[in-house]
C-alpha cells in the first residue's frame, strides 16, 4: 500500500484542485492512499498589498515546497498560472493536467459586458495583466486592485465597491459559481494568463517513483500549449510584476501562440503571434518573445 501526501494552499479553489488530482490518482491506482496536508501561504496571508509588490505568485508555492524537502508531502498541486517560469532548484513537474476554461470572466450584478460598462465604473481585479487589458480597452473606467479568494473577491463586488470584477472562469466554474460569469473575455481580442485554467503538479526533482504515479494524469495536449506559454514568458522573464499574456492553441499538429505585453498605467498592449509544429513548443514560444521585444516589450518589462 503506498500513501501520497499532497501539499496544497487551504483556499476553497485549491482544496478542490487537489481533491480532484486525488480521485484522479485513486483512479488510476486503486492500491494508492491519498492525504492533503493543507497549508496557509504567505501569499494567501498578506492580503493589503498587491501581489507585485510582495513577490509575485512564487509566494504561493514557497511553503508547499518546503513542506517536500521537509518530508511532509510528496508533492503539491498548484494553479499553473501561479508556478514561476523557472522552479526553485531540487524540484520538477510532474503533470499537467488536461485544461478547463482558459478564459476570463466578466462579472457584474448590473452590468452584462466589458463594453456595456458606464464611463467611470470601478473594476477590481488583482492581475497587472487584466488592468492593462481594461485599460487599452476602457481608459474610461477606474481599475482598482483587489485581493483575496473568489469567495472575497464576490463579496466585495456584492457589498457595493465594484460595479464589476474580473476573475478566471476556471475557478469559478470549480466552485460551482458559474453562474456568476456573466460573459467571457476571450481571444484573441482579449489574452488570458499564461497556463490559465491548467493544474500542474510538483514533487521533488529525481524522485521518479513519485513522478511515475503521476504519468497517467499528463495530458499531452495541454502539455504542449502551457510549454510554449511558458517558454515565451521564461524569454520575457515574465512573472506578476509585469502584463504578459499568452495563449497557445493545437490542431492538426500544428501550434498557434499569440502573446501580448502590456503597460498598466498607458494601456499600451503590444502583440505577437506565429504558429509551428507541435513538437517544436520552446522555440514558437521564444520566436513570439521575440517578436514582442522588437515592438518594445523590452522597456515595457522594464517598467
Amino acid at each position: 500500500m503506498t500513501t501520497i501526501r499532497l501539499a496544497t494552499r487551504e483556499s476553497a479553489l485549491a482544496l478542490w484542485q487537489t481533491r480532484h488530482v486525488a480521485g484522479l490518482l485513486r483512479a488510476a491506482h486503486p492500491g494508492v492512499q491519498v492525504e492533503l496536508v493543507p497549508m496557509t501561504t504567505r501569499g494567501d496571508q498578506v492580503l493589503d498589498t498587491p501581489l507585485a509588490k510582495i513577490g509575485g505568485k512564487g509566494l504561493f508555492l514557497k511553503e508547499l515546497e518546503v513542506a517536500m524537502q521537509e518530508g511532509r508531502a510528496d508533492a503539491a498541486v498548484h494553479s499553473m498560472k501561479d508556478v514561476p517560469m523557472a522552479l526553485e532548484p531540487g524540484f520538477m513537474l510532474a503533470a499537467i493536467l488536461e485544461r478547463a476554461d482558459p478564459f476570463d470572466a466578466f462579472v457584474s450584478n448590473s452590468h452584462d459586458t466589458l463594453a456595456g460598462l458606464p464611463a467611470g465604473a470601478v473594476v477590481g481585479t488583482s492581475s497587472l495583466r487584466r488592468q492593462a487589458q481594461v485599460r487599452a480597452l476602457r481608459p474610461d473606467l477606474e481599475v482598482r486592485d483587489l485581493r483575496g479568494n473568489v469567495q472575497t473577491r464576490l463579496g466585495k463586488l456584492d457589498g457595493g465597491d465594484y460595479d464589476a470584477i474580473l476573475l478566471a472562469c476556471a475557478g469559478l466554474e470549480r466552485l460551482g459559481l458559474g453562474e456568476r460569469i456573466r460573459s467571457r473575455l476571450v481571444a484573441p481580442d482579449w489574452v488570458p494568463a499564461v497556463a490559465q485554467g491548467a493544474i500542474g503538479i510538483e514533487c521533488r526533482d529525481g524522485d521518479t517513483g513519485v513522478a511515475s504515479l503521476f504519468a497517467p494524469l499528463v495530458h499531452a495536449e495541454t502539455t504542449v500549449c502551457v510549454g510554449a506559454e511558458r517558454a515565451m514568458n521564461l524569454r520575457l522573464h515574465g512573472s506578476c510584476h509585469v502584463p504578459v499574456a499568452g495563449f497557445a492553441t493545437l490542431a492538426g499538429g500544428r501550434l498557434h501562440l499569440q502573446g501580448l505585453v502590456g503597460e498598466v498605467d498607458s494601456g499600451r498592449c503590444v502583440r505577437a503571434e506565429a504558429e509551428g509544429p507541435a513538437e517544436e513548443a520552446d522555440a514558437l514560444g521564444q520566436r513570439v518573445a521575440e517578436a514582442l521585444l522588437a515592438q518594445g516589450a523590452e522597456a515595457m518589462l522594464r517598467g
